[in-house]
């Protein structure tokens, strides 16, 4: 039987090809033993290479960490930028971008691990990676909160932060904790729950109609004639 241990050995692969192997392979080797676990001898096993064709691809374990890390956010960021796309109102869109959290924490192989669960997270250069994910994320979710609540940019970009954590949590929680609710379900109360808090702000046409009628009255106002 071939297996991952097996199949690239001897091969020549094209270099993306091979990169990819690879990448598959430590995924695999860190996402079940973590950064400090792993073993550049597990990952070149895994991917069938000797570890000097792990090291002409990749120069160190840190380097191809943060491949895959590199890899799977930029995954996400697109996955919910896809989401934000979705045709209908932003209460649709915020509904779309939760689920797609749920989806991408219910993929096989558990790439959510590598973003979320590290155990590297007191390297700074993961740390800056982490940091650049989440507010890629935020700011994609930004513009749909701006356009319903006419927030500044800088608290629109606060809320999506927090809409952000509060969808990837209680999506690792569910996947965590043997997935207690259907997936629909969860993905329903987690968008009523972001809904309502969103939905507290006045909204868009709201805040626009207000100011309006104040102009007319105020121009309304002028154009009277005085009384002598």
């Amino acid at each position: 039987m071939t297996t991952a241990g097996s199949s690239g050995r001897g091969v020549r692969l094209p270099r993306t090809v091979r990169r990819t192997q690879l990448l598959h392979a430590a995924q695999h080797i860190f996402v079940t033993q973590g950064y400090h676990g792993a073993a550049m001898d597990d990952i070149a096993e895994q991917a069938g290479v000797t570890k000097p064709v792990l090291y002409q691809h990749f120069p160190g374990k840190l380097e191809l960490y943060l491949a895959l890390i590199d890899q799977h956010a930029e995954d996400l960021v697109n996955t919910l930028r896809d989401a934000l796309t979705t045709p209908g109102d932003n209460k649709q869109r915020v509904a779309a971008t939760i689920a797609a959290y749920f989806d991408y924490i219910n993929r096989d192989g558990q790439s959510f691990r590598l973003l979320f669960e590290s155990d590297l997270t007191n390297d700074l250069t993961v740390r800056a990676r982490m940091d650049t994910l989440t507010r890629s994320c935020a700011l994609a979710i930004a513009s749909a909160i701006r356009e319903e609540t006419l927030l500044p940019e800088a608290e629109a970009e606060f809320l999506a932060v927090a809409l952000v954590g509060m969808s990837q949590v209680t999506a690792r929680y569910w996947i965590n904790s043997g997935r207690p609710v259907p997936r629909a379900e969860a993905e329903r109360l987690v968008t009523a729950l972001s809904w309502r808090g969103i939905g507290g702000f006045p909204r868009a046409e709201a805040v626009e109609r207000a100011e309006a009628l104040h102009e007319t009255g105020s121009r309304h106002e002028v154009e009277q004639p005085h009384g002598c």
